[in-house]
């Protein structure tokens, strides 16, 4: 298993995203929006959990670090409507307490965690920052 801290708008999280989908393992997902180095990450962890709570979740996942030009919001409503989200829940919920409050809390575990940087990946407790190495990756193979 593979817990991942990620920020949805870095993208040495979108290449580590392409090389761990390729991977025979269980990955965990924890947001980690870095908002100094990108202003939109808080708000794609929000719309990737607003798709959760419709069971997309992996499908806003994959889909917004397939394209991380287009995330201002008409973006996020036109991924939602491809992956058949109702629109008006999917807004409701991106702004609520209860996807605010599930970014936060991934967001403290990566500091309690030790995170100082995106991504970071945890295997078998230990932290791996950066794109995952060869080295890292010798361990699924």
């Amino acid at each position: 298993m593979v817990i991942e801290y990620a920020d949805f708008e870095c993208p040495y999280c979108a290449r580590a995203h392409r090389i761990l989908e390729g991977l025979p393992v269980m990955r965990v997902f924890r947001h980690f929006p870095v908002k100094s180095k990108h202003p939109r990450a808080r708000a794609l962890a929000h719309a990737a959990e607003a798709a959760a709570l419709q069971g997309r979740f992996w499908d806003m996942h994959d889909s917004l670090f397939e394209d991380q030009g287009h995330i201002d919001d008409p973006h996020l409503w036109d991924r939602a409507r491809k992956l058949g989200l109702d629109l008006k829940r999917f807004e409701a919920d991106r702004r609520s307490e209860r996807v605010a409050k599930r970014v936060e809390r991934d967001f403290q575990s990566g500091i309690r965690a030790g995170v100082a940087t995106t991504p970071t990946q945890f295997v078998d407790g230990a932290a791996h920052a950066g794109v995952p190495s060869d080295r890292f990756l010798e361990r699924f193979r």
